[in-house]
């Protein structure tokens, strides 16, 4: 595998997901182009054309990977304080082959950007040389469980290879994914967040755990996240920020916090908080017409 212990590392200063002081003043992008999912989280609810909601897997619409190279070159031109273009979904960007398209295209095009993927982990081993190869440096990788007693009451299937599982061997096989594709991923010099949804009553004692397994490996940063009550998880009640907050306590120890997230939509642009991508649909809508215009 590629080795990348030599990178310098000092972009991670303007990377406003991993750094608190650059999340005000730089920005990111995300661009929808991975609609297909390896797996079903019972919290989760993957909708387009949603434009009232700001949440991970909401997207006003998936694009193709010229419409996401398009949008893209707009960004940059409007703003001088883009630095990291992402992947977070609306599904898991390793499955769907625009991801790596897309990223190798931007990688060619726009070399000084920071290029970012979230992902399940499902397969982060799998595909972790061609991640590298697009020119992927840091990534998020969300772990909600450490047990598979626990990860079988947070997910209700999988598909590897093919294959779908369900019950315990989803939920160990997951697991020894994700873990293999942290470990490897930090191995490789990636910029390495372990994201962890905090389900009230059903992982709240394995967080700590996570957060202890997770920085003896070498991972950089831990954002834990609260859940937002829906699907299966509807009947349970949101974290508090008191909650939260202890939670970071009681994780610190092992691994650094991250305080600032905002659970961002999968099309999310703009610094840290803001909502743009309307705002960018239309402008995108708007170079469209003025192309056809002059055809």
């Amino acid at each position: 595998m590629r080795d990348l212990k030599r990178v310098n590392k000092d972009f991670i200063k303007v990377h406003p997901c991993f750094t608190e002081e650059a999340h005000q003043r730089f920005s990111r992008a995300h661009l929808p182009v991975a609609p297909g999912c390896n797996i079903q989280c019972r919290y989760c609810i993957r909708k387009f054309d949603c434009a009232n909601e700001s949440r991970p897997g909401i997207t006003s619409r998936v694009l193709t990977p010229d419409e996401a190279i398009d949008r893209t070159r707009a960004l940059i031109d409007r703003s001088d304080r883009l630095s990291v273009i992402g992947i977070a979904g609306p599904g898991d960007p390793l499955v769907n082959a625009p991801t790596y398209v897309v990223l190798r295209h931007i990688n060619w095009e726009f070399p000084d950007l920071t290029l970012c993927i979230s992902t399940n982990g499902l397969l982060l081993s799998d595909r972790l040389e061609q991640l590298i190869a697009s020119g992927v440096r840091s990534l998020t990788v969300t772990i909600n469980a450490i047990s598979p007693e626990i990860a079988e009451k947070v997910y209700s299937w999988i598909i590897y290879k093919g294959r779908r599982y369900t019950g315990r061997e989803a939920a160990e096989l997951l697991l020894a994914n994700q873990w293999q594709g942290l470990e490897k991923a930090i191995d490789a010099g990636l910029i390495v967040k372990v994201n962890t949804v905090f389900i009230p009553g059903v992982n709240d004692e394995e967080i700590p755990l996570i957060a202890e397994r997770a920085g003896k490996l070498g991972a950089d940063l831990m954002n834990i996240l609260p859940l937002i009550p829906q699907a299966e998880f509807e009947h349970l009640e949101r974290p508090s920020h008191k909650d939260i907050t202890m939670m970071r306590e009681r994780c610190r120890p092992f691994i650094p916090q991250m305080t600032h997230c905002k659970q961002c939509r999968a099309d999310a642009c703009g610094i840290l908080g803001e909502d743009k991508d309307m705002e960018l649909e239309v402008l995108m809508a708007r170079i469209g017409a003025d192309y056809d215009d002059s055809v």
